[in-house]
C-alpha cells in the first residue's frame, strides 16, 4: 500500500493509537512495517466499527492485525491513521 503519512497520536495520550498498540505489546515501527508492506486493499472490515483491517508479519516475528482509517483528503496524499493493532494467530489452513 502506498502511504505518504502514518498519523500517530502523542505517546502520552492514554486514548491515543500509540497507547492502544502498546497495550498489545506492539510498537509503531511494527505497525508501520505491516502497513507499508501490504499490497492491495483491506483484508477484512471490523465487525464493531466497519474500519478496514489488514494482516501482516513483522520482522520481529509477529503476525498482527492493523485496524485503520484512511484519512486522505485527495488522491495526491495518502494519510493512514492506525486505530489499533494486535497479534493474531498464524493461519494454519
Amino acid at each position: 500500500m502506498h502511504i505518504d503519512l502514518i498519523a500517530w497520536d502523542s505517546d502520552d495520550d492514554p486514548e491515543g493509537n500509540v497507547h492502544h498498540i502498546a497495550a498489545a505489546e506492539l510498537v509503531p515501527a511494527e505497525v508501520e512495517e505491516v502497513l507499508r508492506g501490504h499490497r492491495g486493499g483491506p483484508d477484512a472490515f471490523s465487525e464493531k466499527t466497519g474500519f478496514p483491517i489488514i494482516f501482516g508479519n513483522t520482522s520481529t516475528g509477529k503476525r498482527i492485525a492493523v485496524i485503520y482509517i484512511d484519512e486522505s483528503d485527495d488522491d495526491d496524499l495518502v494519510v493512514i491513521y492506525p486505530v489499533t493493532a494486535y497479534p493474531v494467530p498464524e493461519y494454519g489452513g
